[in-house]
């Protein structure tokens, strides 16, 4: 698992070991093998202009991710990009009263999901999507405690 980490913002807690930790927990419950793929962490106005441009919305969001494979055209390992907000981390570990990094982490997992095909436009497809994002959350807390 090869995974390129570009921290834009300095006042993130989440650090490249946190990221090959998070990732390589949901390859192996996903059974996942030599995969790559970018991770960028960045501010309000980068994914506001992201979002505007690729769902037409004039907002930031917390996580946005773009696969390479979407049609299997690309014969690679690498499986994408993925963009988080962190003031909307931030924002949402405040929101729902959780811990920031938990919050990053599980953006990563989702948007590793997103990646990977899953996607939650219809309940059924949420229900597995979601399923699977907090089996990985769940099970990355149960190693973090012991």
């Amino acid at each position: 698992i090869k995974i390129y980490f570009n921290n834009r913002i300095k006042r993130c807690f989440l650090k490249q070991v946190m990221v090959d930790a998070i990732v390589k927990r949901a390859a192996l419950i996903l059974k996942l093998n030599n995969i790559e793929l970018e991770l960028n962490i960045v501010g309000d106005g980068v994914i506001r202009q992201l979002n505007q441009i690729y769902r037409g919305t004039n907002k930031p969001t917390d996580v946005l991710a773009f696969a390479w494979q979407d049609e299997r055209k690309v014969d690679t390992n690498f499986l994408g990009q993925i963009y988080i907000c962190y003031p909307q981390i931030v924002r949402q570990s405040k929101h729902y009263q959780i811990n920031e990094i938990i919050e990053l982490k599980r953006m990563v997992i989702h948007g590793l999901l997103h990646l990977l095909g899953y996607n939650h436009h219809q309940p059924k497809q949420a229900k597995i999507m979601f399923g699977w994002q907090e089996k990985i959350i769940n099970h990355e807390l149960q190693i973090s405690k012991s």
